[in-house]
């Protein structure tokens, strides 16, 4: 008796789109491109202004793997929320317009998810530059992110307990989930905000059986010259109101977990990884953007201080200054930092305490000395 294979499932990939005629030929291409050889690829023109609803619609005319579903414009959020109706693979990804796919990343994902007996598998992301002021770089146009090299070191299946810092991998677009375990774990993004990536990846961490992890590239983030991403947004309210309230679903869901020790990594290496960013907007801002940061900061980090967060040295005494309601003294910290030289970094000092920053223009004594002291990894 001869057997037969089973044929492989299909995969179905949701791409949001909103005004990215320019860009998202290249995306296209990538994701058809794929090895994967039963691929549906749903494409959400989220009422877009430019060409990009026509764009979509020619791809659909020449490839019947690409279906185009036309919406008012809502979002993000609700683009891919609005996508996933419409597919019918057992395994959904998403795609960001403006990204690129590597052609192997599907078979790389399925291979993992169907070894391991996953709910999702997760891999690693290179920024990707083509669009570099310069020019392009062939030697650096694509850098692989080195924290996301770190959390996808190694090839495992495991539950988020055992890998807790995992949850700072909150991108939509490098995962592979089974379509059974979405519906079951009652998965959806988060509508109406920025950073909607964060509130939904969490949960499905939390709620998975188990996950799987591979240390490949699957997926190239472009990096936009001309600043016009959402992440690179930072200095808007709205983007931080987007932000604090984010943190604070992704935040409750893990403390509804219960487990202390997914809890402390969440709130010292996950939560803060991003903070940074917005402190250097710290000499321009306004009294409204500068009081929705330190209520945010107070908020968040109620229970525990930044600085045990894993910021660098800098960050963790800007964030105190923060929770202090030290405007004046962080906004000089920060505008110390913006003007340092390439390569240059904050003076480091011996005392009798140890090793510490010392910010020229502030004074020691007036700082808690943990938002001042140095780990032994960073003398």
């Amino acid at each position: 008796m001869r057997w037969s294979r089973r044929p492989p499932p299909r995969i179905s990939v949701v791409v949001p789109v909103y005004d990215v005629e320019a860009y998202l030929p290249a995306c296209l291409d990538s994701v058809l491109a794929a090895t994967w050889p039963d691929l549906e690829v749903v494409v959400v023109d989220d009422g877009s202004t430019d060409g990009s609803g026509a764009v979509a619609d020619e791809y659909a005319a020449r490839d019947p793997r690409v279906r185009v579903v036309h919406t008012p414009n809502r979002g993000l959020g609700a683009a891919r929320n609005e996508g996933l109706r419409h597919t019918t693979g057992p395994l959904v990804t998403f795609a960001d317009s403006d990204d690129r796919v590597p052609a192997d990343a599907y078979a790389v994902l399925h291979r993992q998810l169907s070894r391991s007996g996953c709910d999702l598998v997760t891999g690693s992301v290179a920024w990707w530059h083509p669009d570099a002021a310069d020019g392009p770089d062939p030697a650096r146009e694509l850098v692989e992110l080195p924290w996301m090299r770190r959390l996808h070191r190694d090839r495992a299946a495991l539950v988020i307990e055992q890998h807790p810092e995992l949850l700072g991998d909150v991108f939509a677009w490098n995962k592979l989930f089974r379509r059974d375990f979405w519906d079951a774990a009652g998965l959806a993004w988060v509508e109406g905000r920025r950073y909607e990536d964060q509130p939904t990846t969490t949960r499905a961490y939390l709620r998975a059986r188990r996950i799987g992890v591979v240390p490949e590239v699957v997926y190239h983030w472009r990096q936009r010259a001309d600043g016009s991403s959402i992440t690179q947004q930072r200095a808007s309210l709205d983007d931080l109101r987007d932000r604090w309230a984010t943190k604070l679903m992704a935040q409750a869901d893990v403390a509804a977990y219960g487990s202390g020790r997914v809890s402390k990594v969440f709130t010292d290496r996950v939560l803060p990884g991003d903070l940074h960013r917005y402190f250097r907007h710290l000499p321009e801002a306004d009294d409204a953007w500068w009081e929705l940061l330190r209520s945010g900061v107070t908020e968040v980090y109620a229970g525990r201080s930044l600085v045990h967060s894993g910021l660098p040295p800098v960050h963790r005494l800007t964030g105190w200054l923060v929770e202090q309601g030290r405007r004046d003294d962080a906004v000089h910290v920060m505008a110390y930092v913006a003007g340092l030289g390439p390569g240059e970094r904050v003076p480091r000092v011996q005392d009798d305490d140890g090793v510490r920053i010392d910010v020229p223009g502030l004074d020691p004594r007036s700082v808690d000395r943990a938002a001042l002291a140095l780990r032994d990894d960073e003398h």
